[in-house]
């Protein structure tokens, strides 16, 4: 019988993130398990346009920062779940590639079941995009529940 003890569930604060991470919550409550928040912020920042190129420290700094907001915005996101009482929810940031990140936490704190949140792309950004949940759920080695748009 399936029975995740650690969930973990990305998030990039959208109402869709906010909605797989309701889900995870209420499999948490009934199987007793802990859920691990994540956001992952770009791992690299453009430093020339043009003829003009951004200090090294300056772009340390911007990306510094970024990581700051990230972890105030899980702190908002987690407040605004009462069943965050109940249940262990563990937030963290990461700086990388999503996708890779996304796996690398799973793997490192034994994740159980990923719930991640689809936006749906239609048309031909479907094909020209590159989804993070489509890359999770062909990579993850443990299940993926998709929480469609």
């Amino acid at each position: 019988m399936f029975n995740p003890k650690n969930i973990l569930v990305p998030t990039d604060f959208s109402e869709d993130s906010d909605r797989a991470l309701q889900t995870a919550m209420d499999l948490a409550g009934k199987y007793h398990s802990r859920v691990f928040l994540l956001h992952v912020t770009g791992g690299t920042f453009q430093q020339t346009l043009a003829d003009y190129r951004i200090d090294q420290r300056a772009v340390e700094r911007i990306l510094n920062e970024s990581i700051l907001f990230a972890d105030e915005k899980l702190r908002e996101t987690v407040d605004k779940f009462p069943k965050t009482r109940e249940v262990k929810v563990i937030p963290d940031v990461r700086k990388g590639v999503s996708h890779e990140e996304i796996l690398m936490e799973a793997a490192e704190q034994g994740i159980d079941l990923i719930v991640i949140a689809s936006h749906g792309k239609t048309g031909l950004k479907k094909y020209f995009i590159g989804s993070v949940a489509e890359k999770v759920m062909k990579e993850a080695k443990c299940p993926v529940l998709l929480i469609r748009s």
